[in-house]
């Protein structure tokens, strides 16, 4: 059974690729198109994992972090970066915030799905076993 993850990203070309490799593996994608919306379906939804763009018009993706962090039923929640920045220090940037994980663009889709599914909470062992 795959998980619920949240997307959060504005540029449409981006949101369909993650949407489409994530739905292909057999998730449920969510999709928000800006950080306050993303918020707002964090809030609703309860997903497994949260993946957002961090350059975003309104509420960027460390904004929108800090708020899922002071929110107590979203503040375990892993919440994985996926970002056009790619030097070193923007990836420790990111970790230093408290992001779960970091994917950089373009999205390598013969490994993102992976790299997401590597972030995702640990599953219940199943009754009996």
């Amino acid at each position: 059974m795959g998980a619920r993850i949240l997307v959060i990203e504005d540029d449409a070309a981006s949101l369909e690729l993650v949407r489409y490799l994530l739905a292909a593996a057999g998730h449920t994608v969510l999709l928000a198109h800006h950080g306050a919306e993303g918020l707002e379906s964090a809030r609703a939804a309860r997903p497994d994992l949260i993946v957002t763009d961090l350059h975003m018009p309104g509420m960027d993706g460390m904004t929108l972090l800090r708020h899922l962090r002071q929110d107590p039923a979203l503040a375990a929640t892993p919440v994985v970066a996926v970002t056009a920045y790619s030097m070193v220090s923007d990836r420790n940037a990111v970790f230093a915030a408290g992001f779960s994980g970091y994917v950089s663009k373009p999205i390598d889709p013969d490994n993102f799905v992976r790299t997401i599914e590597s972030h995702l909470p640990a599953a219940p062992d199943a009754p009996g076993g």
